[in-house]
């Protein structure tokens, strides 16, 4: 944080005030780009994705819950790794809180991992989270919407956020959205990738607003697993 500049109480509100005519142009601005975001065109979903859940196979439709939206995070849960991305989770702290509320806007929520269904639970019940979460193990859903990618080779460029960039993570985070009409066709409306889902973390909003900001050594370094935050200190990326 840099050194503060201290100034009378009549100095600061004249500073806010102009802070406060960039604030409602962002939030102007935003509202343009979410009002885009809606006029997206819809692709048509072809494949019958069947994914594994605690209460049998599910089909896409199925996760819909009887609403006509559905949000899905792509959760990095990899086959045959015990590593569970705090990047990730760190987002999902945020759901269950907030799908009480969007749920009543038509809105379902489901998050998608590779991992299998085992490991899905027992990562779920460590970290007490209650929305629905199942395995796209057996499916091509999360190579097919840009957050798996193979192997995991030296020097590899992979296909990821609409662009190619270097990088051996076999799964990388992402959220997908989709819409089913009257008829049962289901459509993808939007993904997003990398910094595009902090807009679902409503801890950075929190610490946007403070002084420290969001006080980082290097990209989300002090996040860690909720439960791993007593005692000791974040190491390293969010994601290593």
């Amino acid at each position: 944080m840099s050194e503060p500049t201290i100034v009378t109480r009549e100095a600061w509100l004249e500073a806010r005030k102009a802070l406060l005519a960039q604030e409602r142009d962002l939030t102007h601005r935003r509202d343009a780009l979410s009002a885009a975001r809606r006029e997206l065109p819809w692709v048509k979903v072809e494949k019958d994705y069947v994914f594994e859940a605690p209460d049998g196979e599910k089909h896409l439709g199925d996760l819909f819950e009887g609403r006509s939206q559905l949000a899905i995070y792509h959760f990095m849960l990899t086959p045959g790794s015990d590593h569970i991305c705090p990047g990730c989770s760190f987002v999902a702290d945020h759901v269950d809180a907030a799908r009480q509320h969007f749920e009543q806007a038509d809105l379902a929520f489901c998050a998608v991992s590779r991992a299998p269904l085992g490991h899905i639970e027992q990562v779920k019940r460590r970290l007490g989270w209650t929305f629905r979460w199942v395995s796209s193990g057996r499916n091509s859903f999360n190579y097919d919407f840009g957050v798996s990618f193979g192997s995991e080779e030296p020097g590899r460029v992979i296909s990821y956020n609409y662009g190619d960039e270097p990088s051996t993570a076999p799964d990388l985070p992402g959220a997908s959205l989709f819409i089913r009409d009257a008829a049962g066709e289901i459509f993808h409306t939007y993904s997003t990738y990398a910094r595009g889902l902090e807009t679902l973390v409503g801890a950075f909003n929190w610490l946007d607003l403070a002084p420290k900001g969001r006080n980082e050594q290097g990209t989300m370094s002090w996040v860690k697993l909720h439960d791993q935050y007593e005692g000791g200190q974040a190491k390293g990326s969010c994601c290593a």
